[in-house]
């Protein structure tokens, strides 16, 4: 199925301002008809890119009316002259709209330590705005950086019959890590929910995606997650702990899933998207701390990239994650093909079994602690020669 790229109550814009190469899209626009409640997350980082210092209050506040977003200037590490310019940037837009400055949030994506050239903001927002229609996916090529493609996902339900959307578009290859990465991500929705809701339901949605993603270990500045409802689509407000809330929560879980699926597939080089499960843990902590190690090894990455069935690696992340593991209790699966029973090998016939599975562009990891009833996953790719050349030429 096609997905659709609109959703009733916004417009989507983007044109070429020259801030990357010569005539490639890097300059959007995401606008919302009404004052929409909004919700963020953003980078855990302390060094924090200056698009991120000034949006996140504004969306915090509980309503916002647009997202300016460029790709090829983070706007990171400019000090106050760079607050000045996302400033700039983002008056630019409200004037432009007729809006308050505070109802526009500010991104932007690319290299960190140079200055915005704001004088090319000023050029390109007049033809952003006269560009403006209900098609989304402008704005999703717009965002992307190192991306081989643009990364969106829609959902749709209805309450009483009147359907609604939830549509998110997502950038994010390289520098990707839980608790946030370098990842752009924004989810429209034209139902009405209460600001409370929304954050509680994008906390929640975030926790279980894009923090449950790994591609090399590294967090960015400019991190930004944000959901826009703005109540278009005439049904009554959802109300939290309704099955009408039940439902909406688990069109964004599975929109920001889908998403975070897409990025680690499409990390920087990556051949291979691969699901690491830990289950049998003590506690849930336990489980995400041995799941995160093996997730991001970078011997295990780059046995995936081999398709070399070398449990040792795996088991040997298990170990010295700090999780609570006994090593004659643990069972390791490459697929349905058990590797490891009980802290022990089953055999070269089995590692043959689990090469062929490993030869699968998807695939699942199964570590069984035995030990209790937790389990936690994530979603990793493999370590390939591309992510170093993609990432020795970023800036060249």
């Amino acid at each position: 199925m096609t997905v659709q790229l609109k959703v009733k109550g916004f417009r989507f814009a983007a044109v070429p301002a020259g801030i990357k190469k010569p005539g490639k899209l890097d300059l959007g626009l995401i606008l919302s008809d009404l004052p929409a409640i909004s919700a963020g997350l953003f980078t855990t980082n302390k060094v924090v890119a200056a698009p991120v210092t000034l949006s996140s209050p504004r969306v915090r506040s509980g309503l916002c009316r647009a997202i300016l977003v460029n790709s090829g200037n983070a706007n990171a590490c400019t000090g106050q002259d760079g607050m000045k310019d996302a400033l700039y940037c983002g008056d630019l837009v409200a004037k432009a709209l007729n809006l308050t400055p505070e109802m526009v949030a500010v991104s932007s994506t690319g290299v960190i330590g140079l200055r915005l050239d704001v004088s090319k903001f000023d050029a390109a927002v007049p033809a952003l705005i006269e560009a403006l229609s209900e098609d989304a996916a402008p704005v999703s090529e717009a965002m992307m950086t190192t991306d081989s493609f643009a990364k969106v996902s829609a959902a749709y339900g209805s309450v009483h019959e009147k359907e609604y959307t939830v549509l998110g578009l997502a950038k994010g290859a390289g520098m990707i890590h839980p608790d946030m990465a370098t990842m752009l991500a924004f989810v429209m929705t034209d139902v009405a929910i209460s600001k409370e809701f929304a954050d509680w339901a994008l906390r929640r949605a975030v926790a279980k995606s894009f923090n449950r993603i790994t591609v090399d270990r590294d967090t960015s500045t400019n991190d930004m997650v944000l959901l826009l409802a703005n109540g278009a689509s005439g049904i009554a407000e959802i109300k939290e702990e309704s099955p009408e809330a039940e439902e909406f929560c688990r069109l964004l879980d599975e929109i920001l899933l889908d998403l975070a699926k897409m990025i680690v597939s499409d990390g920087e080089g990556a051949t291979k998207l691969v699901r690491i499960v830990v289950c049998g843990a003590r506690n849930e902590e336990d489980a995400m701390i041995a799941a995160r190690s093996v997730a991001t090894s970078s011997l295990v990455k780059t046995a995936l990239f081999g398709e070399d069935a070398n449990w040792g690696r795996i088991i040997a992340a298990v170990g010295y994650s700090g999780a609570d593991v006994n090593p004659e209790t643990v069972d390791i699966l490459i697929g349905d093909v058990k590797l490891v029973k009980e802290g022990l090998g089953t055999g070269k016939d089995t590692e043959a079994k689990a090469t062929v599975i490993m030869r699968q562009p998807e695939f699942t990891i199964t570590i069984d602690l035995h030990l209790g009833n937790a389990e936690y996953d994530y979603y990793t790719s493999d370590l390939t020669y591309d992510y170093i050349k993609i990432n020795a030429d970023y800036r060249s």
